[in-house]
């Protein structure tokens, strides 16, 4: 194999569908606004506690002008083309057009940790109840996990390596971690990174709702006439997550490119650390996680008092939340009273494998504009005394290196630390 190019890694462009929002400008409104994206869930009908989900608001695949009602129809994995929507905007974003230059050096990795289950829901009912010959031909392809980046270079003309990076929720941070390692060992010269997933249907949420980590509304729970308010990571009442639906891609590019083709950098991939935890399939290990973010702010070139903020994965569970600040307080140590940390899925819920990447984007757009977003629905934990998690409101505060954290079932850990330009 060649030695590595040991090229410079940058974001040049994203694109995101949030429960805030089908575009990222709109989901960005509505962020730095201190607003959620919760309401009782409409995509299906669910006899659960846990109905109060993240639903991409006004999004129909058929309003999208690549779409007719066929090609809705046959790809009825929502994941798919939502993935090439999002694929396109980051493209537009960053001004990156793809041609007989671009295209062949472009790879997509996008990660999701449900796939295409709606897909197989649909073709289930339809074999029991219209027998075998109603089963789709499309339902295998549906799905495939590569699909989506598949079918957005398809649609969009690149033709580099796509796959899709499988970490469950922090699947985003592993497709901009690899992408990065892609570009920097000169495999390729861009790549759309992110993830996805479309989780609303019925034994999903229930699922979440049995193993007891979405938030269950009861009538005396403070959401229960304002589902604005279900998800609260590190307050005192936080009680599971929301579960909610999105996409996030963001593109990288090579340095060098950058002026060849007139790309705006908007911020630098500096770091990535990565371990898995060989302890439990839904309990986070400390210690592998603190070697994840350490390993992190290594691969950066950087010491832990350079951070200065922490996008956390924050999920709003007892336990997960509770462990994310313990392991901040081993690595960052007094450090961390100095600097805020914050939780964009008090907006939009968990989103699982498209978390990291909207997260990411959303946390690039706030250092570009000189701001902190919010932990909203906020009631303080003694357990986090000197802890400051940007409560309630948007804060202006200039910033140019911060870490973004994801951990996911199974064990995965992935953080990426990035640097403003």
């Amino acid at each position: 194999m060649k030695a590595p190019s040991n090229r410079r890694v940058f974001v040049v462009g994203y694109g995101a569908a949030t429960p805030l929002g089908k575009t990222f400008p709109e989901s960005w409104k509505r962020a730095v606004r201190g607003e959620a994206g919760f309401r009782k869930v409409t995509r299906c009908r669910v006899d659960a506690l846990s109905h109060v989900v993240g639903e991409i608001p006004d999004w129909n695949p058929t309003d999208l002008d690549f779409v007719d009602a066929k090609e809705a129809y046959s790809w009825n994995a929502k994941f798919v083309l939502l993935t090439v929507a999002v694929c396109r905007e980051a493209l537009d974003h960053a001004g990156l057009h793809m041609d007989e230059n671009t295209g062949p050096r472009t790879a997509c990795l996008v990660g999701s940790a449900i796939n295409g289950t709606d897909a197989f829901r649909v073709a289930m009912d339809h074999y029991v109840n219209k027998g075998p010959l109603k089963v789709s031909p499309y339902l295998l392809p549906n799905l495939c996990a590569n699909l989506p980046a598949g079918k957005a270079g398809m649609a969009l003309k690149f033709s580099g390596p796509i796959f899709s990076p499988q970490g469950a929720c922090a699947s985003g941070n592993y497709a901009m971690g690899l992408g990065a390692r892609m570009i920097r060992d000169g495999d390729c010269d861009f790549v759309l990174a992110g993830g996805v997933d479309t989780p609303l249907i019925p034994e999903i949420i229930h699922g979440f709702e049995n193993m007891n980590a979405t938030i269950k509304i009861l009538p005396e729970d403070r959401a229960y006439d304002d589902p604005a308010l279900a998800s609260r990571p590190f307050s005192m009442d936080r009680k599971g997550f929301v579960l909610s639906e999105g996409a996030g891609v963001l593109v990288l590019a090579a340095e060098e490119m950058l002026p060849v083709y007139g790309l705006t950098p908007r911020a630098e991939v500096l770091g990535v650390g990565w371990s898995s935890d060989a302890f439990h399939f839904t309990r986070p290990n400390p210690d592998t996680v603190t070697r994840a973010i350490v390993e992190a702010i290594d691969d950066a070139g950087l010491a832990p008092e350079d951070i200065q903020y922490v996008n956390t994965h924050g999920t709003s569970t007892s336990r997960g939340d509770t462990t994310e600040v313990d392991c901040l307080r081993r690595v960052f140590q007094g450090h961390l009273e100095k600097m805020p940390i914050s939780s964009n899925k008090s907006q939009i819920g968990h989103t699982l494998g498209a978390a990291a990447a909207i997260e990411a984007a959303l946390s690039i757009e706030a250092m570009q504009q000189g701001v902190l977003l919010p932990t909203i629905n906020h009631i303080p934990d003694p357990a986090f005394d000197g802890v400051d998690v940007v409560p309630h409101k948007t804060r202006k505060m200039a910033h140019d290196i911060f870490l973004s954290n994801a951990f996911g079932f199974g064990g995965t850990n992935c953080c990426v630390v990035f640097r403003g330009v």
